[in-house]
């Protein structure tokens, strides 16, 4: 699957499953980690395990096997890593903590760029 279709997929499960302020960083240029990174927010502990539960599960209906949910023990995050694409998603007082919207959104010559 083209890495934007399965970004444009992802952001319209965490849509539809109620997440909020969906925000997708190109991280191309930034970082070989990973492609993309999405960050949505969610409303509380079990609202988090239900968005990367539905999100493995949806992700693995369209064929992407290597997805893994991290932070499982966390109650107000969790990461779900398709290699590609990494999802964060936080309560959003950590969200507003850790702040990576920021972080991730300045320019950084790809000499520099982060494993």
């Amino acid at each position: 699957m083209h890495i934007n279709l399965l970004k444009k997929k992802i952001e319209k499960i965490l849509d539809n499953n109620k997440a909020s302020e969906i925000v997708s960083i190109d991280l191309k240029k930034k970082s070989y980690i990973a492609d993309y990174m999405i960050i949505a927010s969610g409303t509380s502990s079990r609202h988090l395990q239900s968005l990367s539960e539905i999100l493995v599960s949806e992700l693995k209906g369209l064929g992407i096997e290597n997805c893994r949910i991290e932070g499982k023990n966390s109650n107000d995050w969790k990461l779900v890593d398709t290699i590609d694409i990494i999802i964060h998603l936080f309560h959003p007082d950590k969200r507003k903590f850790y702040d990576l919207e920021k972080m991730w959104s300045e320019q950084i010559p790809r000499e520099k760029a982060l494993i």
